[in-house]
């Protein structure tokens, strides 16, 4: 059977979560939301999306963080990916999906539900919040789902569909010369 506590090691069984009545509010699953981008870019045709370490552990992630106070969650994943990976680009306004992690803490881990924002990139800058903090690195999506670590992140990038992403093409005119027939009334 599958369940959350198979997820990390060191997570509490079953008998050792609390009741209900005695988890905070702060810290229930449902109060722990992060933001995160999912920069992608095709080469080639093919999509490739960029992963970075994770400070502490060196673990290759998204850009991810909490939500901002005044911000929209697509503009706030949007500076994350700027702040950890210097990526710019145009962010769809609504999640592609969502995953669950264990977020280490000193002395214990919290359940955090993740909501997860393409990211369109359009330029990399050189020197940027996270450039002496960690690695960047651009992966295929096979790669990228071998690199992480969270099984939920590994299952969403099997599962993109990168249609709104892809430019649109130019819709052939019906009719010669790209001019629409007016009917005389």
């Amino acid at each position: 059977m599958f369940s959350v506590f198979n997820l990390h090691p060191d997570a509490p069984g079953p008998a050792e979560l609390k009741t209900r009545s005695e988890v905070s509010p702060l810290s229930h699953p449902a109060n722990l939301l992060q933001i995160a981008a999912l920069p992608v870019r095709f080469e080639d045709g093919k999509p490739e999306v960029m992963l970075v370490t994770s400070r502490e552990t060196k673990r290759w992630v998204i850009p991810k963080g909490w939500p901002m106070k005044g911000k929209k969650n697509w503009a706030a994943a949007a500076q994350e990916a700027r702040e950890e990976a210097g990526v710019i680009g145009k962010t769809l306004k609504r999640p592609v999906g969502e995953f669950y992690y264990f977020k280490r803490r000193s002395a214990h881990f919290d359940l955090c539900r993740v909501e997860v924002y393409l990211l369109g990139f359009e330029k990399r800058l050189e020197v940027y919040r996270g450039t002496s903090q960690r690695e960047a690195r651009w992966f295929s999506l096979e790669e990228a789902a071998e690199a992480v670590e969270e099984p939920g992140l590994t299952a969403l990038l099997h599962d993109l569909d990168f249609n709104p992403l892809q430019k649109p093409t130019k819709k052939k005119s019906a009719k010669p010369g790209g001019k629409k027939i007016r009917k005389k009334p």
